[in-house]
């Protein structure tokens, strides 16, 4: 899965199509892999499991938040569905979920953030990631600080008062935590974004997961300030 989000598809891709792309290939990744996933997730005991990833293990289903939401994991068939209606996620959601659950090691959180060049394998592909996460923060809230703080609450982010510029935290999973940062511009300076990751992300996901939950952070944010 190295390079989705960079070249995904085979394509070369910039700015927004790139995670469009990476989604698409992800997606098709997952039909693949799904069955491969299940199969190293069973070699796990379900409370060992549920304890890895901070979940809850409550008659034969395992529960968590993503994104927000209640998802409910089945044993052993390892299926997800949301808890609101009872419908199943997503491949492209499924995949990221079984990854979480297969990468999950039940580190403690560092508390101490990271930038993407410094998760494995991310150096080579830190330049694309900044070009669809942070630097369309900057450009779509660069002259609208409060919207992009509004926005960060609407979605449930924490205001992180360690960091410089407007940082916010957010919990796509429980244990996969991300920082959205936003340092407004002025007449000096261009305005500029960034997403950050606990420095204890990668025992809890791929590196190019990772990318694709910071894009959606950043999807997510714009969706609202848009709305």
């Amino acid at each position: 899965m190295t390079g989705l989000t960079d070249q995904a598809g085979g394509m070369k891709v910039t700015g927004g199509e790139a995670i469009e792309k990476a989604h698409q290939a992800w997606q098709e990744s997952m039909l693949k892999q799904l069955d491969v996933l299940r199969s190293e997730i069973l070699a796990t005991q379900p409370g060992r499991l549920a304890a890895n990833c901070a979940g809850t293990l409550k008659d034969q289903q395992i529960l968590l938040r993503y994104w927000g939401q209640e998802v409910s994991i089945s044993l052993p068939d390892l299926r997800a569905h949301k808890l609101a209606d009872g419908t199943e996620c997503s491949v492209y959601d499924s995949g990221v979920l079984l990854y979480y659950l297969r990468e999950a090691d039940g580190t403690p959180m560092a508390d101490h953030w990271i930038g993407y060049r410094e998760l494995p394998g991310g150096s080579f592909y830190s330049q694309a990631f900044q070009g669809y996460s942070g630097d369309r923060l900057a450009r779509v809230f660069g002259e609208n600080a409060d919207g992009y703080t509004q926005a960060a609450r609407a979605i449930g982010g924490t205001a992180l008062t360690g960091l410089p510029g407007l940082a916010f935290s957010f919990l796509p999973l429980p244990r996969v935590r991300l920082a959205a940062i936003l340092y407004p511009g002025d007449e000096e300076f261009a305005a500029r974004g960034s997403v950050l990751f606990d420095a204890a992300a990668s025992h809890y996901m791929t590196t190019d997961g990772l990318a694709l939950l910071g894009a959606g952070l950043v999807g997510r944010l714009v969706r609202v300030g848009e709305a």
